[in-house]
């Protein structure tokens, strides 16, 4: 009794060691990363704390400043090439907010566009080229998801 024990274990640890050989294999194999991460834009102290993605295009980012009390918003190509039209704005979502927006023909990104917001909720998001993306009612002062919309 103690032989087949003994045995069934060797056999357990051979095949976890295949199966972990196989995963180490299987994750190396996963295709690169095609999102640009958050290229800081926005300065120093200000942290990613929402973004949304542009349809295999890229990313709008929204990051927080403690220190300040203000939001940023940036729209960023997953890869530069030709300048095209890229769009970023920021909003609170109180009546009659100004909107703060930067569009132009870019290489990379769009912003960074600045808004006082601290403890309100924003309305954000970005379009590249003909490809968009819209926050709605997010980061209420802490995390509030908000509404996502795809255009």
């Amino acid at each position: 009794m103690k032989r087949s024990r003994t045995m069934a274990g060797s056999a357990v640890l051979a095949l976890a060691s295949i199966a972990t050989m196989a995963t180490a294999t299987t994750a190396s194999a996963a295709p690169a990363r095609t999102t640009a991460a958050y290229n800081g834009a926005c300065g120093s102290g200000y942290s990613v704390v929402n973004s949304v993605p542009v349809s295999g295009k890229g990313t709008v980012y929204l990051t927080y400043s403690a220190k300040t009390g203000k939001n940023c918003v940036i729209t960023q190509r997953n890869s530069t090439g030709k300048a095209v039209h890229i769009y970023a704005y920021l909003e609170t979502t109180e009546p009659n907010s100004t909107t703060v927006q930067d569009r132009g023909n870019y290489t990379s990104y769009a912003g960074p566009i600045y808004l006082v917001a601290k403890g309100r909720c924003v309305n954000w998001g970005g379009t590249i080229e003909t490809v968009g993306a819209d926050v709605s009612g997010s980061n209420c002062g802490r995390l509030a998801a908000g509404t996502v919309t795809h255009r």
